[in-house]
C-alpha cells in the first residue's frame, strides 16, 4: 500500500500546530476538515487536504499584551 502524500496523526497535528486529540475534534466536529483514511489502527491524513484547509482556515493571532 502506497501511503505517500499521508501523514500520521502525530505529523499532521505538528502541521496545523495543534495538538492530537485537537486533530481528532476538528475531524469529528468540523464539516470541512479532512477525514482520515484508517490504516490498521492508525490513522493516515491526507496532505494536500489538510495543508488546503489550514490554507483556507488560518491559525488565530494570540496578543500578548
Amino acid at each position: 500500500m502506497d501511503l505517500t502524500g499521508y501523514l500520521t496523526s502525530d505529523e499532521a497535528a505538528e502541521r496545523l500546530g495543534i495538538n492530537r486529540q485537537s486533530l481528532y475534534n476538528l475531524a469529528n466536529r468540523s464539516p470541512d476538515f479532512p477525514k482520515p483514511k484508517k490504516v490498521g489502527r492508525t490513522s493516515m491524513w491526507p496532505e494536500e487536504e489538510v495543508d488546503a484547509w489550514r490554507a483556507r482556515h488560518p491559525k488565530r493571532q494570540t496578543t500578548k499584551k
